[in-house]
């Protein structure tokens, strides 16, 4: 089992919305698949609330819960754990990193957002994990998008693709699928399976932060 970890200490980000259609797209590829959400915001009991599809498992959590749940769920049949964690500095959030096996830090490409992830970077260090920026909400094409990546890439690793900000996602979450559910051909969902193919082999890769698939610097 592999505990994938979506941290920002930066509200709106967009966490949630990627923690679940990654989390459906996994599903998707033959992988058992649970959510832990520890944000209190709840945007994933609420988006499991309006859903009629099975899986995946989906169990709110606190910090005191995490380690122990954790320790249960290694002993079971997933292969994938997502934690959701809070948008805050907080001791679930360091619980979290420290449960993991690979971070995904998005980040809008904004100057507060470039700003508000270095305590989880910190952390990140600090714990010695393994982690992978993830630009999302991006626009299709801009300025902001190419800089934002060559900042990031400077600090860590980039997937070879961005999230675009597209009403698929929206749309999805408020009927409670994941948008390659949602509208399997259209490009956010093929943004998605790309982006899951390369967190997979991130995953399940051994030491170290590079490999195929990542980039230093994007082209405008």
């Amino acid at each position: 089992m592999k505990a994938l970890t979506f941290v920002t200490q930066k509200g709106g980000s967009g966490k949630s919305t990627l923690c679940i259609s990654l989390a459906v797209a996994a599903r998707e590829a033959g992988h058992t698949v649970c959510i832990l959400e520890m944000d209190r915001q709840a945007t994933v009991s609420d988006w499991l609330d309006h859903r009629t599809v099975d899986g995946p498992e989906v169990a709110q959590i606190d910090a005191a819960q995490l380690e122990p749940v954790m320790e249960r769920l290694r002993d079971s049949a997933y292969d994938y754990v997502f934690i959701d964690t809070p948008g805050v500095d907080s001791p679930g959030t360091l619980s979290a990193i420290r449960a993991a096996d690979l971070c995904i830090i998005p980040c809008r490409p904004t100057p507060a957002d470039l700003r508000a992830f270095k305590p989880t970077l910190a952390a990140v260090y600090r714990l010695e994990k393994k982690f992978a920026f993830v630009l999302n909400q991006t626009p299709p094409r801009s300025y902001r998008v190419r800089d934002a990546a060559d900042g990031l890439a400077v600090l860590g690793i980039l997937p070879d693709v961005n999230i675009v900000a597209r009403t698929d996602h929206q749309d999805a979450i408020g009927l409670g699928l994941g948008v390659t559910e949602l509208n399997p051909k259209g490009q956010a969902a093929a943004e998605v399976r790309k982006l899951w193919s390369w967190i997979e082999r991130k995953a399940q890769a051994g030491k170290g932060l590079t490999g195929q698939g990542e980039r230093h610097v994007q082209a405008a």
